[in-house]
């Protein structure tokens, strides 16, 4: 099978990763003094009066590229009764510069504002999406896949992530989390690939009591379940129903066991040894693991999956944190604030 046809372009724009058709400017690509018209998800409103008595509305948009403050002085009342928070809205305005930032002054014009019904507008807008590219991450991944030298490890990998078309697009669609790390599309792919890269630096030291290529499989497979967990909906990333039923753990197990099936002969122990490593990969009993790492590769796997999470955590802070700023604010899932240093060298 060729790469190419692995994840050709119309898989890639079906997914909306090679879309630059879309006429509505995001909000990372906004300009000062231009006109625009573009949908954006409200966040927060507030109508206001101003010393001279004038009434003004006060809105925050957002998209997935970041958030942006914008006043409505014209229709101040009539928008404030139509607009609740978290409907998505088309609007026309002018983009302007005040108190450091850009800020969207709407128009004159009461139909430039308009509330979008479910099915008008995409999503996808509103979810931010991996940073690197889908393509070559998932490259990355097939050409750890073939590394594999286990017959068996191999062509379960292989009917998995390459042959299953339904799972690969729903795994190349994915987050990570909801909110912990690696919450966007995309983001499961991105943790994937990185903690199998991890593995292999692990590997490299320790080879002489780690099993290669049962440790790389077992990072490829560790979140396969977070496919069918979580969903893109017009109201963002969301959980499934067999996520709040069984989560991606019990989910990854069954999808594990059920190709496994398939392959002639696959050793008992060797599925076994598979199913323990997605079963405890949290970790701890209190992390949602129903047992511990019990084997050197289960046990690496567990630290390596922390290890990508916890870094992805950090660097989300310090995009945060605003420029001249040491130190982030306080992150209840961390438990901590982090130091803010932009070279890390």
């Amino acid at each position: 099978m060729k790469m190419k046809n692995l994840l050709d372009e119309k898989t890639l724009k079906e997914l909306g990763y090679m879309d630059d058709s879309k006429p509505y400017k995001l909000i990372k690509d906004l300009v000062k003094d231009e006109e625009i018209e573009s949908i954006f998800k409200v966040t927060s409103k507030k109508l206001q009066e101003a010393k001279d008595g004038i009434k003004f509305l006060l809105l925050t948009f957002k998209d997935k590229t970041g958030i942006l403050r914008a006043i409505d002085w014209h229709n101040a009342e009539l928008n404030d009764g139509r607009i609740s928070l978290g409907d998505v809205v088309k609007v026309r305005g002018k983009v302007v510069y005040f108190e450091n930032r850009l800020q969207l002054n709407l128009s004159k014009n009461p139909s430039d504002v308009v509330v979008l019904k479910e099915g008008e507008y995409d999503p996808n807008r509103f979810v931010e999406t991996t940073k690197r590219s889908i393509k070559e991450m998932y490259e990355k991944l097939v050409n750890h896949i073939k590394s594999v030298k286990s017959d068996k490890l191999r062509r379960l990998l292989e009917q998995i992530f390459i042959e299953d078309r339904g799972f690969l697009r729903k795994f190349l669609d994915a987050p990570a989390g909801l909110s912990v790390h690696h919450a966007y599309r995309g983001g499961l792919l991105e943790h994937t690939l990185d903690v199998v890269e991890l593995a292999e630096h692990v590997v490299e030291k320790y080879g002489d009591i780690l099993n290669r290529d049962l440790l790389i499989a077992g990072a490829m497979l560790h979140d396969i379940g977070k496919a069918y967990e979580y969903e893109i909906t017009p109201s963002g990333l969301e959980m499934t129903d067999s996520g709040e039923l069984l989560g991606h753990i019990v989910i990854g197990v069954k999808m594990v066991e059920r190709v496994a099936k398939r392959i002639a002969n696959f050793p008992k122990n060797l599925l076994m040894e598979i199913e323990h490593m997605i079963i405890s990969h949290h970790g701890e009993f209190e992390w949602g693991s129903p047992t511990l790492p019990k084997t050197p590769e289960a046990l690496v796997l567990h630290m390596i999956d922390n290890l990508d999470a916890k870094l992805s955590q950090f660097l989300k802070l310090q995009e945060k944190t605003a420029e001249g700023n040491n130190w982030s604010e306080y992150d209840r899932k961390l438990g901590r604030r982090v130091m803010i240093r932009r070279d890390s060298r």
